[in-house]
Formats: C-alpha cells, sequence, structure tokens
C-alpha cells in the first residue's frame, strides 16, 4: 500500500486530512454549477468524512480511497431511498383541476392543476371532456394525471 505523509501539488505541500478537504468541498460546490442529483454532494460528504479519518487513521492511500468509495456507494444509495420515499405517487389535497384542451376518450388531453399543465386522461376511458370542463384528480401514473369530469360525480 502507498503511505502518504504529504502530497505537493505545484509546490505547495498538502496533508492527505488537507487533500480530502479540497476534494469534499470541491464535489459539494460542484453540485451547485452541474445537478447531479446530489450525488456529487454525497461524494464530497463521503471524502469530509474521509479528511477526518486520515487524521486518524495511518495515511494509506488505498484504505482512505476504499473508505471515500464505500461511504459514496451508502450515502448515494440511502440518499436514493429517502428521495423515493418524498416523491409519491400521491396527489395534493387539492384535487380539482381544468381541463386545458377537450379530451376524447382513452386520448390523453392537458390539464391545469395545481397552477401547472400536466398530461391527463380520463379515469372511465367513455366520458369525453371538453374545455374548460372542471375535473377531479383521482390518481397520477407517472406525469400523467387520471381525472373524473366533476358533473360525472355531482349526480352520484
Amino acid at each position: 500500500m502507498m503511505w502518504l505523509s504529504q502530497i505537493t501539488i505545484g509546490g505547495i505541500e498538502i496533508s492527505p486530512s488537507g487533500l480530502w478537504l479540497i476534494v469534499g468541498t470541491a464535489l459539494c460546490l460542484l453540485e451547485l454549477m452541474v445537478p447531479t442529483a446530489f450525488t456529487a454532494v454525497c461524494m464530497g460528504v463521503s471524502a469530509l468524512l474521509v479528511s477526518l479519518v486520515a487524521l486518524v487513521v495511518p495515511s494509506w492511500l488505498g484504505i482512505q480511497i476504499a473508505i471515500w468509495m464505500l461511504l459514496s456507494c451508502g450515502l448515494v444509495v440511502l440518499g436514493y431511498r429517502i428521495n423515493k420515499k418524498r416523491t409519491s405517487r400521491r396527489i395534493q389535497a387539492s384535487t380539482e383541476a381544468e381541463a386545458l384542451t377537450a379530451m376524447m376518450p382513452n386520448q390523453t388531453g392537458r390539464v391545469l392543476y395545481e397552477g401547472a399543465s400536466w398530461q391527463a386522461r380520463c379515469a372511465d376511458g367513455v366520458e369525453s371532456i371538453e374545455a374548460h370542463d372542471k375535473l377531479h384528480v383521482v390518481d397520477r401514473e407517472g406525469t400523467t394525471l387520471i381525472v373524473m369530469p366533476m358533473h360525472l360525480l355531482e349526480r352520484n
């Protein structure tokens, strides 16, 4: 294994802990310029943690890189799991929408929902929807809202 006590970069000597600190900071700042879905932040935080480990553990580069890789992978997986739970399929408290375009049965159209235009289709597959009809959002499949005309719900 490679033993490191000091690293020389451009005539400046940096400790391994200092190098990990610079790498971690650079990766965290990279997220501000290039959105990477927090992957760069996870890798940066891992490098910052390795900079702390490098103060205590002997400066073996191979061990530090292995620790950094394990921490990075763990944080990325944990981050995706947490993010996946936060972005659920559930519809927000507001379930009212307005048709922006007409929709024929089993065809998609556009609706105005929570101030944004969404792709939508009618839940029953039989009813056609006219532009400006008031709709009730019943579900979501990916980025497509499943809607029902309010007049159908009011009849029942």
